[in-house]
């Protein structure tokens, strides 16, 4: 049976081989129709890559790409993909795109990696090994203060019902009254791995989406604290999560408490 480390490697080599099939096109999107069909162009571009290559990888695992399903998931071994995190940032000609793939396994994430070509960084986690940059340990930040953490969130999905909008706009503008600063943008993928590498220092989310699990993975084992909404341990099935540097999690989680 191929070991996680080899098949951690094998998966790095197929998301760098998936990226060129990304389309970033000269001319932009006017109307729905094309924006559509130019996010499901990528997506399935970066699919027919990926699945038949981690498919024969692990002998009996399964595929899902939903990336926006949450909740429990079935026994054995998947693949969970979001194949172009920032779909829309690639399709405007921007380079905070990614493709981030996990495994998941009877339930648990068991390793994660993350590329985005734009800079050429890849990042891994094994679950109990550690997170790695381009092959380089990482490490999240030393700070104890929130006045002076960089913190993250994503955008709300269109749509959203107006309380649901109501709570993320309180939640941004409480931690705007404690935090050094507050960015939101999408993909979540970027924000969490920044958290990884000590750039940022708390992402949050109201939801925990599929897509999500890998660069929280990598975040956790980068040595984030990752916790429910509750202050609960991660897992798939949290309804929301908080990852942050140990050292501002505690204060972080409480402003959130704060708006809920």
């Amino acid at each position: 049976m191929t070991s996680d480390t080899d098949l951690l490697r094998i998966l790095s080599d197929s998301l760098r081989r998936a990226a060129p099939r990304v389309s970033r096109p000269d001319h932009r999107f006017t109307t729905e129709d094309e924006l559509f069909a130019s996010l499901a162009a990528n997506d399935g571009a970066v699919t027919d890559s990926l699945r038949p290559a981690l498919l024969k990888a692990l002998p009996g695992s399964q595929w899902t790409s939903e990336e926006h399903d949450e909740g429990p998931m079935p026994a054995g071994d998947w693949w969970v993909v979001d194949p172009v995190g920032g779909n829309l940032n690639a399709l405007q000609g921007m380079p905070d795109w990614n493709i981030g793939v996990s495994l998941v396994r009877d339930g648990r994430a068991v390793l994660a990696a993350l590329f985005a070509p734009a800079v050429e960084e890849m990042f891994t986690a094994i679950a109990g090994a550690g997170a790695w940059l381009n092959g380089t340990a990482l490490a999240v930040s030393a700070k104890t203060d929130l006045r002076l953490a960089l913190t993250g969130t994503g955008q709300a999905r269109p749509l959203s019902d107006p309380a649901d909008l109501d709570l993320r706009s309180r939640a941004i503008g409480a931690m705007m009254t404690q935090a050094l600063a507050v960015r939101q943008s999408i993909p979540v993928g970027q924000h969490l791995t920044h958290v990884a590498a000590g750039r940022s220092d708390v992402h949050r989310q109201f939801e925990n989406l599929r897509s999500h699990i890998a660069p929280v993975l990598i975040a956790r084992e980068a040595g984030a604290t990752v916790t429910d909404l509750d202050g609960a341990d991660w897992t798939i099935e949290s309804e929301g999560y908080i990852a942050a540097a140990p050292g501002v999690h505690a204060a972080a989680l409480d402003v959130l408490r704060s708006v809920r």
